[in-house]
């Protein structure tokens, strides 16, 4: 099925919108991932040859190049409806004028990675793992990028990996077993150059895992290729998070891509942002997850959007993080199911939001509620002296809160 978003409703079946605004385009070309990263949209007049962009995307994308730059690879630009400015999928990639209004909360590192990085390119966090910046460079730039100081080249810092350094450093630190690649996004590199950091991350004995994070799948599905697929499958135990916020986004060829990266043995997770305007109802995210599924990709993390300078306008509220949580728990299969975290600011690291499912605890019972608000006793059989919640009656006013 060939489409225009303009005609795709609420993304709940997979289409495809290929070939789109680029009708003229051979199949071969089209198909081939080089040719998209080559033919991304990253200037103002190609946007308007398709799109009729409202003031306030045109004053933005004058100013994008002072904070991250513009680009839109041709398939994910087929997902844009041309007349409407708040469409979700616009409101992702289009630049606008709100990201030069400052908030008393912006940051440029919200999330305090500059200030954990022992050596140029390399975060490291949490006790076992790191985090590995392998590129400043993305298929396409998300408006609320929680690194857009540093990524696609525009910003108010420049990437300066040090890829020896960094090597060296998880030689000599023996409890790092998790490595996850990003920047950035490593799927941008060739097969080769990737097979390279690959291999030579699988010569350091301790590194037990292996994760790539990515949007090329969904940026730019024809990069996804069996050989692509063929190499990965070298390197197990290799797990993938890819990053999906709305459920248009999941067209024919991303399924198809998906599938193919889950049939070389990759387990794949998804993580969503939660932002404004474009997934901030319990339906569209529901919508999102099953198709998720469907993919073969296990929801994992919703995201309460960082901190990031220029990002005020696409953020939403916690409580609305927790309502959809609240939306998804016990009214679909819990695989369904992700984790809402804030990744607290200035380096504190992910922490887990949840209802407010205990309603008391001490060492004689736990007071639990359901999905339904029904409530429940289970005896405690341990000594230690905790306390998990307020120890105080639990009445109807406790039940959401």
């Amino acid at each position: 099925m060939n489409t225009f978003a303009s005609e795709n409703g609420d993304g709940k079946n997979f289409v495809s919108h290929a070939p789109g605004y680029w009708s003229d385009t051979a199949p071969e070309l089209w198909n081939d991932w080089k040719w998209q990263l080559k033919n991304r949209v990253t200037t103002l007049a190609q946007l308007e040859k398709q799109l009729k962009l409202s003031d306030e995307e045109r004053s933005g994308v004058l100013l994008s190049g002072d904070k991250l730059a513009l680009a839109v690879t041709p398939h994910f630009f087929n997902l844009l409806p041309a007349n409407n400015p708040d469409d979700p999928i616009r409101r992702q990639v289009v630049p606008r004028i709100e990201e030069t209004w400052a908030s008393p909360y912006d940051m440029a590192d919200p999330c305090g990675e500059d200030s954990h990085m022992p050596v140029p390119g390399l975060v490291h966090r949490y006790p076992d793992r790191v985090l590995f910046l392998v590129t400043d460079r993305c298929a396409s730039y998300c408006r609320y990028c929680t690194r857009s100081r540093v990524v696609s080249g525009v910003g108010e810092q420049e990437l300066h990996t040090n890829f020896e350094e960094a090597f060296r450093y998880l030689e000599e630190h023996t409890e790092v077993r998790d490595v996850l690649l990003s920047g950035g996004d490593a799927l941008i590199f060739s097969d080769d150059r990737l097979e390279k950091l690959l291999s030579r991350l699988r010569a350091i004995k301790h590194i037990e895992f292996l994760r790539i994070g990515t949007r090329v799948p969904i940026f730019v599905p024809q990069r996804i290729t069996p050989e692509l697929c063929a190499m990965l499958a070298k390197y197990h135990p290799l797990w993938m998070s890819v990053h999906v916020n709305h459920p248009r986004e999941l067209t024919i060829e991303v399924k198809h891509a998906l599938e193919r990266l889950a049939n070389a043995g990759i387990p794949l997770g998804n993580q969503s942002v939660l932002l404004a305007g474009v997934n901030d109802e319990i339906e569209t995210m529901k919508t999102l997850v099953h198709k998720l599924l469907m993919c073969r990709v296990r929801p994992y993390y919703i995201y309460q959007c960082d901190l990031i300078n220029g990002s005020s306008h696409l953020r939403t509220s916690v409580a609305k993080g927790i309502e959809i949580i609240e939306g998804l728990r016990g009214h679909t299969t819990g695989y369904a199911v992700p984790q809402f975290v804030i990744d607290a600011p200035g380096g504190g690291g992910k922490v887990p939001i949840n209802p407010g499912y205990i309603l008391y605890h001490d060492n004689e019972k736990i007071v639990i509620r359901n999905y339904e608000g029904k409530i429940f006793e289970y005896p405690e059989t341990g000594t230690e002296n905790l306390q998990f919640a307020p120890q105080r009656e639990y009445h109807d006013e406790y039940l959401y809160s």
